[in-house]
């Protein structure tokens, strides 16, 4: 069995999809829109085979996003080496992204950083 897709709901799908194609490489499809309900939706594509739906609609409830929380807490992405995730990490610092961890050797044997992305939803960068 393998996650065919993950989704997420966000107030600007535009500045969602742009993140996560200038940054993380993804590739968007050309969108979808139904125009009885005005929901709308982007499919990112990423070498791997995962997928991310970033999804919007009127009318949305859009909470404290607490880094300490229930739930899904944050989507990891894999940019192969050390080298690349210390350049991803700066970039993104450097583009105004709160890094709130790393980059940094974890206890479970991970090479990582985290930052607060798009949204306040946060991205861990791994080799």
């Amino acid at each position: 069995m393998i996650i065919e897709h993950i989704a997420m709901y966000v107030n600007d799908l535009e500045a969602a999809r742009d993140f996560f194609v200038k940054y993380l490489g993804g590739r968007s499809n050309d969108g979808y829109r139904n125009r009885t309900t005005d929901f709308r939706s982007f499919f990112i594509s990423f070498d791997s085979g995962a997928r991310l739906e970033i999804m919007t609609k009127p009318e949305l409830a859009d909470r404290d996003k607490p880094l300490n929380r229930t739930g899904y807490v944050h989507i990891a992405f894999s940019v192969g080496s050390k080298e690349k995730v210390d350049e991803l990490t700066e970039r993104l610092r450097a583009d105004g992204f709160e890094v709130v961890s790393g980059p940094r050797n974890t206890g479970d044997g991970y090479y990582e950083s985290c930052i607060v992305g798009i949204e306040e939803n946060q991205i861990e960068i791994t080799i």
